[in-house]
Parts: C-alpha cells; structure tokens; sequence
C-alpha cells in the first residue's frame, strides 16, 4: 500500500469522524472474534480508537463458547432451544463465572489500548432489570428454559454518567428481577434494549458470518424490518442468528437509526462498518427510511 493509498482511506473517515462525533454507538462483540486473542485485541483498539476520537461507545459482550467450554470442563452438557441457552441454576452458575473473566479481560485490553473502560454487571445498581424470557408462541410445547430472561428495563443513568466522563461502559448479559432472581440475558436482546434506551446512533451486532443471508445464501447488502420479517417468520434466518435478527428489527423500529450485523473475525470489523463507505455486513433498517442512501448521505454530508 502507497502512501497516497493510506492518506486516501484516512481521508474517507472523515465525513464520518464528524458524523458520529459525540453520537453513541452501542457494540454487541461476540462470536470467533471473543475466541480469537488478535481478534479481541484487535476489537479492543478499535474501541479505543473510536472513543479517543469522540464517539460514546458502550460495549456490550457475549460469551457462549467461553460458557460452553467451562461446562465442558465441569462435565455438563449445554443444552440450547432456539437460540437460547437452556439454563438451570448449576448451568447459570457457571455462566457467571465465565462471563465475568470474559468482562475483565476484555475491559483490561481497551484499558491497555488507551480507552478507560469499566466493566458493569447488571446487577451493579440494578440497572438491568430482567423477566424470565416468554415462550413462543408458535410452539406449544417449548422446553423448560430456567434463568433465561427477557430485558424488562434499563436505568440508563449509570452508563450516561460513565459515557459523560468519557468511560467506555463494558455489559456482560446479566440482569435482576424485581425479586432478586438472577437471569442470564441473550446480548443481542440486551444490546438493542440498551441502544434504544440510550437513543443509539448505530447498533453493531458482531458475528461469525458476513452478515444476514437471504432466500439464495447471499449477503444482503441492506435489509428492510417488513423483509426481515418474512425471513424470521420462513424461519430462512433461524439458530443463533434469530434472535440477532430478533434484535436489530425491534431496535430499528424503536429508534435506533440503523443495526450493522457485521462479521466479527474481519480484522477491524468495527472500524470498516463505522468509518467506511462500503463496511462490511447487512444494515437493517426501518421500513419508514425509504430512501436509506440518500439519507445516509444528509447525515454524513450536512444538507447540500
């Protein structure tokens, strides 16, 4: 690469730097990416870097194969129905513990990268406040779930406060009910709850995949909810990628401008989807944004 092909690309960024300058952007990191130690470095100054450049970054972290492999260690089996992960009280456990080292660990990789990240549990202040997750309705016969919620509220004082000292709040999946109950939340779910309750400019749900396949397995450039829909409901997007779509069209239809699902094990994914023409994945979008381009292109550019 030339030095003119580097000041160009550096150049491109820069509608975007001022676009988004002071604007939140709400980060569900997950997938190959959480498993991968360049990857998650990787992530991690790319978070920085958004940070430093002015944008309000809330992190908010998976963590199903760190979960898998400690119940594998302790000899359990996971169990998932429709993307969730069928948790009693051992399995609930273990999922704690593992997303506490993952929090940790990642909050100490934006740190060392220059961010000023703190890692929050939803139970910290009780600022998660989670249901159990209720059944579909297309199934009458659903298996037991156990500590599987369902976001029933965010306090987002606690995390404006962090993002108004220039901190990068970092959310592990978990909340608490009214009672007490401790429930271990899908992050995707979370993501878009805390995104809409934050007014979120952007919505990035990292993956494993490109992005959302339709009908022929092609990348889908730009999505809109009403097609999203018929792809949830021809169960064409199903597994784990459901309540990812799940997500981003309830965030889209609540407020959230647009929801990136990018793939997760592209060297600096976060930064090609946020500063980038092209990125690097499916933008959902509202069915009441007809004109996504052109739109796009007012928010970046200013009017003509």
């Amino acid at each position: 690469m030339t030095p003119l092909d580097k000041g160009t690309i550096l150049a491109e960024a820069l509608p975007y730097l001022r676009a988004f300058h002071g604007k939140t952007i709400v980060v569900r990191f997950g997938g190959q990416a959480m498993a991968d130690p360049n990857l998650k470095a990787g992530f991690a100054r790319d978070v920085a870097l958004l940070r430093l450049v002015g944008m309000k970054v809330v992190v908010v972290h998976g963590g199903g194969w760190g979960i898998d492999a400690l119940m594998r260690k302790m000899g359990q089996e996971a169990r998932r129905y429709r993307g969730h992960r069928i948790t009693d009280e051992r399995t609930l456990t273990l999922v704690e513990m593992a997303l506490s080292e993952l929090n940790q660990e990642l909050t100490s990789l934006i740190n060392r990268e220059g961010g000023r990240a703190v890692g929050l549990d939803g139970q910290d202040g009780r600022f998660i406040r989670a249901r159990p997750i209720e059944p579909p309705a297309d199934d009458p016969n659903p298996p037991e779930l156990g500590f599987v919620g369902d976001v029933e509220s965010i306090d987002t004082g606690l995390i404006e406060l962090l993002l108004s000292r220039d901190f990068v709040p970092v959310v592990m999946p978990i909340g608490v009910s009214a009672d007490n109950t401790t429930y271990h939340i899908n992050s995707d779910r979370l993501a878009g709850q805390v995104a809409r309750a934050l007014e979120a400019e952007k919505l990035v749900l990292m993956t494993n995949i490109a992005g959302i396949l339709g009908r022929d397995g092609k990348l889908i450039p730009i999505l809109k909810a009403s097609d999203a829909d018929g792809l949830l409901r021809e169960r064409v997007v199903h597994g784990g990628m459901e309540p990812r779509l799940v997500a981003a069209v309830r965030a889209v239809r609540e407020g959230v401008r647009s929801v990136h699902v990018i793939d997760g094990s592209v060297p600096n994914a976060l930064l090609l989807e946020v500063l980038t023409a092209e990125g690097v994945g499916t933008a959902v979008r509202s069915d009441a944004q007809p004109n996504f381009f052109a739109d796009d292109r007012a928010n970046l550019l200013g009017p003509a």
